[in-house]
């Protein structure tokens, strides 16, 4: 058997859901993005990339900040949600029993519910097409302290964590390795 070629487009899957949350905390929206990325290291340079024609556009283009908040397998439901409505007819927030949380850095709401919130500076607007790309500095990781382990490090395995591919959404499976486990030396038996 060999491949089916098909015309170009978007297949690179699985690939994060994330909920975007934008506007001020007495004005706030949500839009769920799946389109986001790291862009590089140091410094932290993340992305977004959004249609125009949605609601949340204009918000975070005007203000020039958002906050990527990861997702949950508790937080299916409201992803799909803010993903398929529109916050200029309804508060996602409210709606979604979400909880503001401030933040540090921005003056966008974090998503209390999130076990991660990446508070974002956008530095540049891309216009690629149907969609804009939002290049933006990472300004704080505001983790749930509920997944930080006793030595101090995040326990991602404890997030149920979701991801999207090809028009569903999958919890994320046990864990297979880590970096670098392919060329580690292992460890000599002593008899």
């Amino acid at each position: 058997m060999g491949k089916t070629i098909w015309k170009p487009g978007t297949f690179i899957y699985p690939i994060p859901a994330v909920m975007v949350s934008c506007g001020t905390m007495e004005k706030s929206n949500i839009i769920t993005v799946a389109w986001t990325g790291i862009l590089n290291t140091n410094p932290a340079i993340v992305y977004i990339s959004v249609r125009p024609t949605r609601y949340s556009y204009n918000l975070i283009k005007e203000q020039g900040e958002f906050v990527i908040n990861l997702t949950t397998k508790d937080l299916v439901r409201a992803t799909d949600w803010c993903g398929v409505k529109t916050g200029a007819k309804v508060d996602k927030f409210r709606e979604m029993k979400l909880h503001k949380e401030k933040a540090k850095f921005v003056q966008c709401p974090l998503i209390k519910e999130s076990p991660v919130s990446i508070e974002c500076k956008v530095k540049e607007i891309k216009e690629l097409g149907s969609h804009h790309l939002f290049v933006a500095d990472v300004l704080s990781i505001d983790a749930d302290e509920k997944y930080i382990d006793e030595k101090g490090a995040f326990d991602i395995s404890k997030c149920d964590l979701i991801a999207y591919a090809n028009g569903g959404y999958y919890s994320l499976g046990k864990k297979l390795g880590k970096f670098g486990f392919s060329v580690q030396k292992k460890k000599k038996k002593f008899k």
